[in-house]
C-alpha cells in the first residue's frame, strides 16, 4: 500500500512538474484548413507607440491597423532580447538564443565576420521546407556574413535582401543603385526606395506560389537608422516640423504601404483564410537617455533598445488568419517571438514531440479561445550583465543605466541592484517595490538563475577587444567589396 501511495505521489509531482506549454499542446486545435500558408512580417526597431493601433496619433497606418483589426492583438507580446540579432535568432530558432551564444550582434566588426546562428540550430525555414513549404525570406539577415551562415544554407528556398544590420533605403552607388543587396547570392542592381522594393518581391513571391503552401519571411529594415525616406513621403508629413521625426514617420508608412500590398496581394489570390500572418518588431526603439536615434517613441513604456526595461522588450504583435482566428481580439497574456515557430508548425500539422529542444509555446489554443491560461509560467532575458524575469504581474529587471558608454567606461559599481516592478499597475517601471518584497525578488531571482544554468557563455564578444576604430572603418561588404559600411545593427 505504501509503495501504492509513493507512486501516486511520483506521478503527482510529475505532473505538477510539466511545462505549460506542454500541457498546452496536449489538446491540439483541431484546424478546418490543412498547411495554411504563413507571414511572417518582422519591423526594425519599431517605438512601441508608433502604430494606429497602439494609439499613434502623428502616423497614420492603416494597413497595420487593418491586420491588428483583422486578428489578436497582444498587449504583452514580447521579443527574447532588445537588440536585433539576437532575438531574429529566437525567432528563426524557437529556442532562447543565449542557449547557443548568439547573445550580441555578429556583423559589426571585422571580427565578426566568420560569426553567426550556429548551423546546429534547425531554423524555422529548415522544418517547414521539410514538411513541404516553398520557404522565402526578403529583407534583412543579419544573422551572419560568411557563406555557411546565408539564408538559402538555412532552409529557404529564395532570399532577396541584404545580410547587414543595416543599409541605405536609397540610391547611393555611382549608377544609381541601393548598395548590397542580394538576390540569391548573386549581387543585383536596385534602384527602387528598398521597402517598396522589399514588397514588390513579396507580393512576387506570394503570386508565384499561391498553388503550393509557403512560408514568406519578410524581415524589413524600416524603421533602423539611416533615415531616408522618398520625397513624396516625406511631403506628405511636412507638418511635422522635427527632421528626424519626419522621416521615421516618412519610413513607417513606408512599410505600412508595404504590408498593405503584401494583404492585396493575398486578397487577388484568395488566400486570406488560408494564410497565418505574425506582425511584430525585433526590439524596442532606440532612445538614449531621453534622445531617439531614430525619432521612434516607446511610451508610456520605459526604456530602449539594448535594455532589458519594457521598452526594450515589450513590442507590437499581432496574429492574424481570417476564420480561424478571432477579429477584434485582444488578449493581455504574456506571449514571446519564440511562440511563433512552434505556433506556425501545429498550423502545419507538424508533430511538435518531435522538438523537446523548443521552448516557444504553440499559441492556438490561446488564440482559438480553448484556453485562457498564460502559455508561459514565466518569460527570461540575459543580455551580457542585463537580466530580466516577468512572472505574472511581476517583473525583476538588472539594466544598463547608460547606453553611450562602452563597457571598458563601466565598472562594477555602476551595475545596479536588480528592481522589482509591478507591471499590472506600473507598466512604465517607475516604482521599484523591491524593498518591500524581498520575498519575491529572491524568488524570482533564483528562478532566472535556475534558468540560466542552461545558458551558455556569449559566443563572441559586443564589441572585439582586438578591432579598433580605425579598423572598422574599412570593414568592406562581402557582396561587392566597397569600402562603405552602413551604420548600426
Amino acid at each position: 500500500m505504501l509503495k501504492q501511495f509513493l507512486l501516486i505521489g511520483l506521478i503527482l509531482l510529475a505532473l505538477v512538474a510539466l511545462p505549460i506549454n506542454d500541457l498546452s499542446a496536449a489538446e491540439p486545435v483541431k484546424l478546418n484548413i490543412a498547411k495554411p500558408n504563413i507571414i511572417v512580417i518582422l519591423a526594425d526597431d519599431l517605438g512601441y507607440s508608433d502604430l494606429g493601433f497602439q494609439g499613434c496619433k502623428d502616423i497614420p497606418t492603416p494597413h497595420l491597423d487593418a491586420l491588428a483589426a483583422s486578428g489578436t492583438r497582444f498587449t504583452s507580446g514580447y521579443v527574447s532580447g532588445p537588440y536585433c540579432s539576437p532575438t531574429r535568432a529566437g525567432l528563426l530558432t524557437g529556442r532562447y538564443q543565449t542557449r547557443f551564444g548568439h547573445e550580441f550582434n555578429p556583423g559589426k566588426f571585422p571580427a565578426h565576420s566568420e560569426v553567426g546562428l550556429p548551423l546546429t540550430e534547425k531554423t524555422i525555414a529548415d522544418r517547414l521546407n521539410a514538411a513541404g513549404y516553398a520557404t522565402g525570406m526578403i529583407g534583412k539577415g543579419h544573422l551572419g556574413l560568411a557563406p555557411r551562415f546565408h539564408p538559402q544554407k538555412r532552409g529557404f528556398d529564395e532570399f532577396y535582401g541584404f545580410l547587414w544590420g543595416a543599409n541605405e533605403y536609397l540610391p547611393a552607388e555611382k549608377d544609381g543603385s541601393i548598395p548590397n543587396i542580394l538576390r540569391g547570392t548573386e549581387p543585383v542592381r536596385e534602384t527602387a526606395y528598398l521597402t517598396d522594393a522589399f514588397a514588390r518581391e513579396a507580393v512576387s513571391f506570394i503570386d508565384r506560389h499561391q498553388k503550393e503552401p509557403f512560408f514568406l519571411y519578410l524581415s524589413f529594415n524600416a524603421v533602423h537608422t539611416p533615415m531616408e525616406a522618398n520625397p513624396e513621403r516625406l511631403e506628405k508629413f511636412a507638418s511635422i516640423k522635427d527632421q528626424r521625426r519626419r522621416a521615421y514617420a516618412a519610413m513607417t508608412s513606408a512599410m505600412d504601404d508595404a504590408v498593405g500590398s503584401v494583404m492585396a496581394a493575398l486578397k487577388k489570390d484568395k488566400l486570406e483564410e488560408k494564410t497565418l500572418i505574425f506582425f511584430l518588431s525585433d526590439n524596442g526603439g532606440p532612445s538614449v537617455v531621453g534622445t531617439t536615434l531614430n525619432g521612434s517613441n516607446n511610451l508610456p513604456l520605459r526604456g530602449s533598445k539594448k535594455q532589458t526595461l519594457e521598452g526594450g522588450v515589450r513590442v507590437p504583435f499581432v496574429v492574424s488568419w481570417k476564420g480561424t482566428v478571432p477579429a477584434g481580439q485582444v488578449l493581455n497574456q504574456p506571449i514571446i517571438q519564440l511562440d511563433i515557430l512552434p505556433t506556425a508548425l501545429a498550423a502545419a500539422g507538424v508533430d511538435l514531440s518531435q522538438s523537446p529542444e523548443l521552448e516557444g509555446v504553440n499559441l492556438l489554443s490561446l488564440l482559438t479561445g480553448k484556453t485562457k491560461e498564460p502559455p508561459h509560467e514565466a518569460l527570461y532575458w540575459r543580455f551580457g550583465d542585463q537580466m530580466a524575469i516577468r512572472r505574472g504581474k511581476w517583473k525583476l529587471v538588472r539594466y544598463d543605466a547608460d547606453l553611450r558608454r562602452t563597457k571598458s567606461e563601466q565598472s562594477t559599481q555602476d551595475k545596479p541592484a536588480a528592481q522589482l516592478f509591478d507591471l499590472e499597475n506600473d507598466i512604465g517601471e517607475t516604482k521599484d517595490l523591491a524593498s518591500k518584497h524581498p520575498e519575491i525578488v529572491a524568488e524570482l531571482q533564483a528562478k532566472w538563475d535556475k534558468w540560466n544554468e542552461k545558458n551558455v557563455p556569449a559566443a563572441w564578444a559586443e564589441r572585439p577587444a582586438a578591432v579598433k576604430k580605425e579598423g572598422a572603418s574599412k570593414f568592406t561588404s562581402p557582396a561587392r567589396g566597397r569600402g562603405r559600411r552602413p551604420s548600426g545593427g
